[in-house]
């Protein structure tokens, strides 16, 4: 089956999911029948590539890579993706990986409708649109008959939208806690070892983890919207990040971590989750943890869930290593996940 792929977005994530499509071209037609092309690329810097045959990927990747146009089509969003569901290909999808906007998720909740709309499959790492429009784009996916789908939107590559959807049928999610931002583990890491603030922060944004402005994840707000997602996917609520009981870290933080290490505790980041009365209760803040807590372990950029489940008890995600390559990754497994999706309706039919 032939994919055509619009990607919005092409920044550190859409040019490592692009290098890794062309990397695992061979396999995804060996094992999943998927012949997956790129037909544009738009970006908000680098200009709008579009052909219908295909875009030169390697091109495309070279031009952004030195902060050169990409293209200069001048294509609309919704045409892109009427010339995507228009096209050759019975498997149209939008790869989104735009960056969050914490104060509504907007422009990928309008990118993500008008591929939905004109029929296309969705696939996005951005946790903004599950954050804050779940509800909405589910039904009106479901209502289309197309796929929304956003594993990378919380912990790179490891499943934990999938793990539960797909592996725990009847199981109730009670509440979570857990260490989701990668950027915040490292900097409260390296302060237990002494290292200031500056450097360890500068190292996550020279490796591509925390962007250029790190007010994100250092003021919890990634956190809030990771921890806005899980719950209302999980727990089957409706909030927004702005709804969590937020606190981030800072220099400030140097002093804490420290105390709570000579006391044989860590100090972390957590995200967490519980069912109060007919609604849910989040946060995410600085929490002084005993040394056995499986969250205490956690170095760098280890983050781990603990899902507190009715049936199961605690079930532990537990993320060594993450990076570029591990969010590219959950893109990739999403687009099969819709192959394999189509291709059991088409046998149902």
């Amino acid at each position: 089956m032939r994919a055509d792929l619009a990607l919005v977005g092409f920044g550190h994530v859409g040019r490592r999911f692009a290098a890794l499509l062309d990397e695992q071209r061979t396999a995804l037609l060996r094992d999943h029948d998927l012949d997956a092309r790129i037909v544009a690329i738009t970006t908000r810097r680098h200009g709008v590539a579009f052909a219908p045959d295909g875009v030169d990927a390697a091109a495309a990747l070279a031009a952004a890579s030195a902060d050169a146009e990409i293209g200069r089509r001048r294509e609309t969003l919704p045409q892109l993706f009427q010339h995507l569901k228009s096209g050759a290909s019975s498997l149209p999808v939008l790869i989104e990986t735009t960056t969050l906007n914490i104060a509504g998720g907007e422009p990928a909740i309008s990118h993500i409708q008008a591929a939905i709309d004109a029929g296309c499959h969705v696939v996005t790492a951005n946790k903004g649109p599950v954050a804050f429009a779940y509800r909405r784009l589910r039904d009106r996916a479901a209502a289309a008959g197309v796929s929304f789908l956003f594993e990378g939107a919380v912990m790179d590559g490891v499943p934990v939208f999938n793990l539960v959807r797909e592996t725990m049928p009847c199981v109730t999610i009670q509440g979570f806690r857990g260490v989701v931002n990668s950027t915040t583990n490292h900097i409260l890491t390296a302060l237990e070892s002494g290292e200031p603030f500056a450097p360890a922060l500068a190292r996550m944004q020279a490796e591509g983890i925390a962007e250029a402005d790190p007010s994100l994840d250092i003021d919890g707000w990634d956190a809030a919207a990771k921890t806005a997602a899980l719950v209302n996917v999980l727990m089957d609520a409706e909030i927004t990040p702005h709804d969590i009981d937020r606190t981030g870290i800072g220099p400030e933080s140097a002093d804490a971590a420290q105390e709570a290490l000579r006391r044989g505790k860590r100090l972390r980041l957590v995200a967490a989750a519980t069912r109060e009365g007919g609604g849910v209760r989040a946060s995410v803040r600085p929490v002084e943890l005993s040394g056995d807590d499986l969250l205490a372990g956690l170095r760098g950029t280890s983050n781990a869930l603990v899902l507190h489940t009715d049936l199961l008890g605690d079930v532990a995600i537990h993320q060594l290593g993450g990076g570029l390559t591990a969010t590219a990754y959950a893109l990739l497994s999403d687009l099969i996940a819709v192959r394999r999706r189509v291709k059991s309706f088409d046998r149902r039919a």
